[in-house]
């Protein structure tokens, strides 16, 4: 038995040591610090320290996502009255753009606005050459409703939404498709799931979808490395205010073997959550005098609750040729104490080394400065694919703006798609406007812009806004918004 981890276990209740202060009793030293421990358990972390420097570090227009014109933001015509937010595309192994029959190809979360339960995998393409709005046409919805009742699949027969994931062109040229299999019969249940998707093409200006095969769930977390939705359950978190992720798989390759990197929380072995969390100082970083004081900030704060729940993680699993599950893997970042969602994990490797990105909602985090209206996206490089992973910028913070919700120029879900220039600039999609908001304007593809990667710093790249949904770009593309400033004047 570890006698060490028993006693930070304990909740210390006694106080058999006391003195007298200002009238009231106070905790001997000793007693205080008796549940203090520090405990990485081999995973990088999201810190608090770190996170108390953004208010201030978002001041900088290296890291504001660039000011869209409203009056410019247009629905997808193809989409046909539906909103279009998640998006990802068909991606090389390496991360890059793939081209498909001379298409480019993305898969996208899209619904009926009324219906905010209405949420589906579709596809849109379009010829590699051409980047306007106009030239995205919708294939349809991936799946039809009845393909989910794979025989022998323990979960998939659950399914009531389509949630994010990944796509990649194999080295068969064969479009495999990874996705959120999410269950509103279950509580929330999420399953990373993949299919191979048939695709077809009828004439020269049309993609058609033409099912699916080898359809199969992958992964539904262990308990151990990744909560997993029964321990949400049993531990009564359904109704606490605590949030379970176990979704958006992002398909990755390193030295020919096939990995899945997918949001999640830390489970039993890796940290999990709870008060004993508050008292871990890996959580925290910088100083002692900074653990001693932010932990007793936090200990009286109206965010000790969120806090102790918050356990957000970046995870990683290997997968068989055959992407089935092959060994399960800690994660490579954690958020315990900070926040319990990071979203849309995004990783690829670029001049050597591998960078990992992440999107965060300040309305989930802990953090005194940081508000409802604050949207991030984070970013960490390390020397290898399993880390240890180190922020970007010295925090992680890599975009950041603070629209109001009802801006129709509002957007989420940031994903960075590298590309093969020399520049070291990569372009960020994203989706624009909340569902429900408008009655003319849907969600749909927003402006791209560029970010400029250089080691373990990155940067806004000035007037560098794209078309909207526009995913690569070309030498004479950059500075596009500024020379079309340059002729409206």
């Amino acid at each position: 038995m570890n006698i060490k981890k028993v006693v930070r276990q304990a909740t210390v209740l006694t106080f058999a040591t006391t003195i007298l202060v200002g009238g009231g009793f106070q905790a001997s030293a000793k007693e205080k610090d008796s549940r203090d421990f520090k405990e990485k358990y081999g995973i990088s972390h999201i810190t608090r320290h770190d996170m108390h420097k953004l208010p201030e570090q978002q001041k900088s227009e290296q890291f504001k996502v660039p000011q869209f014109d409203g009056s410019k933001i247009e629905n997808i015509p193809s989409a046909k009255g539906l909103d279009v937010w998640d998006t990802w595309p068909l991606q090389n192994a390496d991360g890059t753009v793939a081209e498909y029959k001379g298409y480019h190809l993305v898969f996208g979360l899209a619904g009926n606005p009324e219906d905010a339960n209405d949420t589906s995998v579709y596809l849109f393409y379009k010829k590699a050459d051409e980047t306007s709005l106009d030239s995205w046409k919708n294939a349809g919805r991936v799946f039809d409703d009845s393909e989910q009742f794979v025989p022998n699949d323990p979960h998939l027969k659950d399914e009531t939404q389509e949630w994010s994931g990944s796509a990649t062109l194999t080295s068969d040229g064969e479009v495999r498709l990874f996705y959120t299999s999410f269950s509103g019969k279950n509580y929330g249940k999420q399953t990373l799931t993949t299919a191979q998707v048939n695709v077809s093409q009828p004439d020269a200006d049309s993609i058609k979808i033409e099912g699916v095969e080898d359809y199969k769930s992958i992964f539904d977390a262990d308990g151990k490395k990744y909560q997993h939705v029964q321990q949400f359950i049993d531990g009564g978190a359904y109704n606490s205010g605590d949030n379970h992720t176990f979704r958006d798989p992002h398909y990755v390759e390193d030295k020919g073997r096939k990995y899945l990197v997918f949001e999640a929380n830390t489970g039993t072995e890796t940290g999990y959550q709870g008060e004993e969390s508050l008292f871990n100082r890996a959580y925290y970083g910088g100083s002692k005098k900074f653990f001693e004081a932010e932990k007793n900030k936090l200990l009286q704060s109206p965010q000790k609750e969120k806090a102790e729940l918050a356990n957000g993680a970046i995870g990683i699993v290997e997968l068989n040729d055959d992407y089935t599950l092959k060994k399960v893997m800690k994660p490579l970042l954690a958020s315990n104490t900070v926040t319990d969602e990071i979203e849309r994990a995004n990783v690829f490797k670029m001049d050597g080394k591998w960078y990992l990105f992440t999107s965060a909602r300040g309305s989930k985090m802990t953090i005194d400065g940081i508000t409802d209206k604050d949207i991030y996206m984070l970013g960490y490089v390390s020397n290898s694919l399993t880390g240890k992973y180190k922020p970007l910028n010295d925090t992680g913070l890599v975009l950041h703006h603070n629209l109001d919700p009802n801006d129709v120029t509002w957007n989420y879900a940031h994903y960075i798609t590298p590309t093969k220039s020399k520049d070291n600039n990569v372009v960020v999609t994203s989706y624009m406007t909340n569902r429900g908001f408008f009655e003319d304007h849907k969600t749909t593809f927003a402006p791209s812009f560029l970010l400029n990667i250089e080691g373990s710093e990155t940067s806004v790249v000035e007037d560098s806004i794209l078309e909207q949904g526009q995913l690569t770009v070309k030498d004479d593309d950059k500075g596009r918004d500024k020379d079309r400033k340059n002729d409206d004047d």
